[in-house]
């Protein structure tokens, strides 16, 4: 499995979790619970991960009842349901807090961003709008003990091979010199500034700043350097935007912007996408983009608020911001956040 089906299906498994337990339902004790880290111990070794590393993570845990509690059931949107507005979600999440923190952070980190988007080919406002997402520019990283956390989540069973593998990644991290005590993040196990999984630290990371060690806790050059070369094992096109606004006019035909796609992840995602066509060819049929964006790029046309609101032309790289969080509103805000800070 690639990194990005591994994290895509890590994001789907959040849509699907606990069930509310009923009469019968199954019982989780401590005894069970460690009998089920003791078999993880023998995968684990059986994957090369030391004794050390696998007494240091796994010696003495407990199940996280809170971490249950928070793995209840969302109830998964069905095909054809009705979506809620962007424009809200938009308010919320590139608002001037947002944006001018973002501002701050990206001048706190001028003298390191033009060598990473020299070497990734990554924007620099992209790399600090992923990182104000998900961390609020690391004011909040979680308190979650990962271990315990994705421990918890593998033993429960529901999505077992997802999060035990995630569990054996993190004993993996010990063994390439990361802290027990550093690994701490979200409820889900995601970790540092760039809220990784295990497992996507391990094929990503990187050592910004030359000093023997892929900190993304603690080290601003790690940090970004880690989200841009994401980006790039994702297939970001270097030197092409995400996308840009673009004007509808009132009479534009939308039967030619019908999609038979049939996307084999994130169905609610790529339902909402039209056909991929040349923005030469958006112009011809009317579409006037409202930024920057080459005449040769392909694009697809997105009204997320339907007829009459703000559209986008979509490039290929904004596919690769979904790749991080296969939401429209998220891949969204993370472009309208970054052009705002530049």
């Amino acid at each position: 499995m690639t990194i990005h089906a591994r994290f895509c299906a890590f994001l789907a498994a959040l849509a699907v979790l606990f069930t509310a337990q009923t009469a019968g339902a199954q019982v989780y004790t401590q005894a069970g619970f460690e009998a089920y880290l003791a078999e993880v111990a023998g995968k684990a070794r059986a994957e090369g991960v030391s004794d050390r590393a696998i007494r240091e993570g796994l010696n003495g845990l407990t199940i996280n009842n809170r971490v249950v509690e928070l793995d209840r059931p969302q109830a998964p949107d069905s095909p054809g349901s009705s979506y809620p507005p962007f424009a809200p979600y938009r308010e919320r999440h590139v608002d001037a807090a947002r944006i001018g923190g973002g501002q701050r952070t990206y001048a706190a980190n001028a003298s390191l961003i033009p060598s990473i988007e020299q070497r990734y080919g990554v924007p620099g406002e992209i790399l600090i709008a992923i990182w104000g997402h998900e961390t609020n520019y690391g004011s909040y990283t979680g308190g979650f003990d990962t271990i315990r956390s994705l421990a918890t989540l593998a033993y429960e069973g529901r999505r077992r091979e997802l999060f035990e593998s995630e569990l054996i990644a993190a004993l993996k991290m010990l063994d390439r010199g990361v802290t027990r005590q550093q690994l701490t993040g979200s409820w889900a196990g995601a970790i540092g500034n760039p809220q990784f999984l295990p497992s996507v630290w391990l094929k990503v990371a990187q050592d910004g700043d030359n000093n023997g060690t892929r900190d993304i806790w603690n080290s601003r050059a790690d940090t970004l350097a880690s989200i841009a070369n994401y980006f790039v094992e994702a297939g970001w096109r270097r030197g092409e935007p995400w996308g840009v606004p673009a004007y509808v006019p009132g009479n534009f035909d939308r039967s030619v912007n019908v999609s038979r796609l049939n996307a084999p992840r994130c169905e609610r995602v790529f339902e909402r996408h039209g056909q991929w066509k040349t923005v030469r060819e958006w112009k011809a049929l009317g579409i006037r983009p409202q930024g920057t964006i080459p005449d040769d790029s392909f694009a697809i046309l997105f009204e997320p608020d339907g007829p009459g609101a703000t559209a986008y032309l979509l490039t290929s790289n904004y596919r690769v911001i979904l790749d991080y969080n296969c939401s429209n509103y998220y891949a969204l805000s993370v472009g309208l956040l970054a052009d705002a800070i530049r």
